[in-house]
């Protein structure tokens, strides 16, 4: 998996420094079945929030 995925989500578990995402792999997943047509019919499934 290309190592620069970008992610300004602070309080996830998978933020790293420089917004990177540290995570293993990334689920993404669209509002309306199988499709998108916008970044905004999607939701990134891999989001843990991070014990503060």
């Amino acid at each position: 998996m290309p190592r620069e995925v970008m992610c300004e989500v602070n309080n996830c578990e998978y933020w790293g420094n420089g917004n990177l995402c540290i995570a293993d792999s990334i689920y993404v997943v669209s509002h309306k079945g199988d499709t998108a047509s916008r970044s905004e019919e999607t939701d990134c499934k891999t989001f843990k929030p991070h014990d503060l």
